[in-house]
């Protein structure tokens, strides 16, 4: 990207998904220059929204450190930190803690890869889950492995809630940070604020609450205006007056300590908006149940305007299932909420697109870690880095919007890898 104007500390995100590390670090003051994802769905969306870096969709397991750096402007530059999080179904606490689950090996993927790019950082994301019971086994066999090969990890691990770092969800992830041995090792971020209407002890007494659910949705468009949504996810439309924390999400360059690069996009686009239609019986069953309770029937949780958002889950994948998550309620509207919603919730800014269906478009947010969290670990590793970023003037272009609407055939086509890389859902004969 020849138009960079400084040097910024260079990192590389492993596992990538749709990018809410890649984004993360990147606000913080880091070029993301390789991202590794095996899903051509979640790479296409990747590289609409970070076209000026390397999207490599590849399987970890082929893949060498030798290999990133060739494939992206990386080369032979020393590369400050390894960034990633791992699939996780293996640790969830929602499903069995299964040591011998073949997504837990990609840990040690994670592990390999490290050892090969040599970076002078590693943070590595997961599931609260991989710290109990026998999942905490695989995980201290993987920081003997990296003591064991020069590096240092900063323990206590910590497990950490987006809610206490300006997310109105409930999210909490487990991260591990590390350093080489010539290295300072980083601190893990302070909590800047706490969940709304908690009754938590606040830092110095005076810790301000997360934003709210009401914060988050406040300004968008009501989808129920815009018949164009049921057939298609975006449309010209009229927006409220935001909150504090909705405003930062639609200013593009301007928030004071976002150290990314402003994208060029039309502001007045209401984009990820595609509407479902429910049943008369399911909108009654929602119109009835209480913000912050649970809907019988679904189990769909319905927001509460005040409080937060439950934790977003991505559903499975088609190689395991295509089951769907459960997708919350609007706090007062009969229906579950839009993509775009989600992407409020879950602390992504206005600019930043995911794929056209609604199921792609969850799983791509419900499987990334909340940039604003993402980008308070990053802020730590950029202190200790002791780079100081510098707001970027120039504003730089946005993806082709074909990338947001390929299916996975037409996708794996364009990375030239195979279709059935994430193999299709298997129908059980009755």
């Amino acid at each position: 990207m020849d138009t960079f104007q400084q040097k910024r500390a260079v990192a590389v995100d492993l596992f990538a998904g749709v990018g809410g590390i890649t984004l993360g670090f990147e606000q913080a003051g880091f070029d993301v220059l390789a991202s590794v994802e095996i899903d051509p769905i979640h790479c296409a969306a990747h590289e609409f929204n970070f076209p000026f870096w390397s999207v490599i969709c590849q399987d970890v397991k082929h893949l060498t450190g030798q290999k990133i750096r060739q494939s992206s402007l990386i080369k032979d530059q020393e590369i400050d930190v390894v960034c990633g999080g791992p699939p996780c179904q293996g640790f969830s606490l929602i499903g069995k803690r299964v040591l011998e689950d073949e997504r837990n090996a990609l840990v040690f993927h994670f592990l390999r890869l490290v050892l090969e790019l040599k970076p002078k950082y590693f943070v590595m994301e997961n599931v609260a889950g991989m710290a109990i019971g026998k999942s905490q086994q695989l995980l201290n066999e993987l920081i003997e492995k990296f003591q064991k090969n020069d590096y240092k990890v900063q323990l206590p691990y910590q497990v950490l809630n987006a809610s206490n770092f300006g997310v109105p969800q409930n999210r909490n992830r487990l991260f591990l940070l590390g350093c080489r041995s010539d290295q300072t090792l980083p601190d893990y971020p302070i909590p800047i604020t706490q969940p709304a209407k908690s009754q938590a002890n606040s830092i110095n007494g005076h810790q301000p609450d997360s934003p709210t659910v009401k914060d988050a949705l406040i300004d968008l468009p009501l989808i129920e205006n815009y018949p164009e949504l049921l057939t298609q996810d975006t449309v010209k439309a009229e927006f409220g007056k935001p909150s504090f924390y909705s405003n930062q999400l639609r200013q593009n360059g301007s928030v004071q300590d976002d150290y990314s690069y402003p994208r060029t996009y039309n502001s007045s686009l209401l984009t990820a908006s595609l509407r479902t239609q429910h049943t008369e019986k399911s909108m009654a069953r929602f119109a009835e149940t209480l913000p912050g309770k649970t809907e019988p029937i679904s189990r769909f949780y319905k927001l509460h305007p005040d409080g937060i958002c439950n934790t977003l889950r991505a559903g499975t994948a088609s190689n395991r299932g295509a089951y769907t998550s459960p997708r919350p309620i609007h706090p007062h509207l009969p229906r579950c909420i839009t993509v775009r919603e989600a992407a409020r919730l879950h602390s992504y800014p206005d600019w930043f697109r995911f794929h056209v269906t609604k199921w792609h478009g969850f799983r791509q947010i419900g499987n990334s870690v909340p940039p604003l969290l993402a980008k308070a670990v990053a802020t730590e590793i950029i202190k200790v880095l002791g780079f100081e970023p510098k707001k970027i003037e120039n504003y730089f272009d946005l993806g082709e919007e074909q990338l947001l609407r390929l299916d996975m055939s037409k996708a794996a086509q364009h990375y030239q890898v195979d279709p059935h890389v994430i193999a299709p859902r298997t129908r059980k004969n009755k």
